[in-house]
């Protein structure tokens, strides 16, 4: 038997699809309007505007960034950067947590507090570059890597997420002579794939939008990462631009059309990834959030 709603029952309903239907425009109309950007005419990029269709197609843009080489020297450094520091990651996360998570841990309450003064204190960023000079990792790739290898958030809801698993399979296991190093690696970790993928979402986003670091310790430009172009041709402008090589010919093209198609090429690959992680993603985050 179907149930009529009353009139402010569907009211409200209607208001719900309105202001959910405003909230998904107000987050894709600025996608949609740099990809506009991006293969407009000169004329059309430097006039702006409120638009959704775009008004004209030319891809000079794209093809000016193809050819430059610090572009892509920057781009594999990024690609190298997401894949390997999210594998370690992700590794070493979960290696942390696992111990964490055992209650006849010794002292376990002091090393989940230890893990947890982490977040709300550091050392601030002079100190952090005296450390990261004695340590030999300015101006080394591994900067990208070991700094943010362990984050005390992920830890935590990997903690939680392993300690939500039956403690009946641990004992069942040790019954039956199986090591922690095996309990681990095949009960406990076949059985976390969502926090899993949950953790590696945020990893791999963190180390792919990531230019500070390398702005700050890295000082030769074949080692710097493909964010930090995007944020010099951002934040310099027209005249370093043009300096730069990269807008040889204003006429055929316009630092907005030039931003516009940096910012395009540089978010694709996690516009790729998210689809296949995201069904992982609410599991996860609902699991690995709830304390015992």
């Amino acid at each position: 038997m179907k149930i009529k709603s009353s009139p402010a029952e569907k009211a409200f309903d209607y208001f719900n699809y309105f202001l959910m239907f405003m909230l998904i425009l107000s987050m894709l109309y600025p996608f949609i309007y740099t990809v506009n950007i991006s293969i407009a005419a000169p004329k059309d990029a430097e006039a702006g505007g409120f638009f959704i269709l775009p008004k004209s197609f030319e891809f000079t843009a794209y093809k000016q960034i193809i050819q430059d080489e610090m572009f892509w020297i920057g781009y594999r450094n990024t690609i190298l950067r997401t894949v390997i520091g999210t594998i370690l990651s992700v590794f070493m996360t979960c290696l942390c947590s696992y111990p964490l998570s055992r209650r006849d841990l010794p002292h376990r309450k002091l090393f989940t507090f230890l893990v947890l003064f982490t977040m709300l204190f550091s050392g601030g960023l002079i100190p952090a570059f005296i450390l990261y000079n004695n340590l030999g990792l300015i101006d080394n790739p591994l900067i990208y890597i070991i700094p943010g290898m362990i984050s005390a958030f992920n830890v935590i809801l990997v903690k939680n997420y392993f300690q939500g698993i039956s403690n009946s399979l641990h004992e069942a296991a040790s019954i039956d002579g199986a090591s922690e190093w095996f309990i681990f690696s095949r009960i406990y970790l076949p059985l976390s794939k969502p926090i899993i993928a949950t953790i590696a979402l945020f990893n791999a986003v963190g180390h792919w939008n990531s230019w500070f670091d390398s702005l700050l310790f890295i000082n030769s430009e074949n080692k710097k990462v493909v964010q930090t172009f995007l944020q010099r041709i951002a934040v310099e402008g027209d005249t370093k631009l043009l300096e730069s090589g990269l807008a040889t010919d204003m006429v055929q093209m316009t630092p907005e059309s030039i931003k516009a198609a940096t910012v395009i090429v540089t978010i694709v690959p996690m516009l790729c990834v998210y689809p296949f992680v995201q069904k992982f993603f609410t599991k996860g985050i609902m699991l690995g959030g709830i304390k015992e």
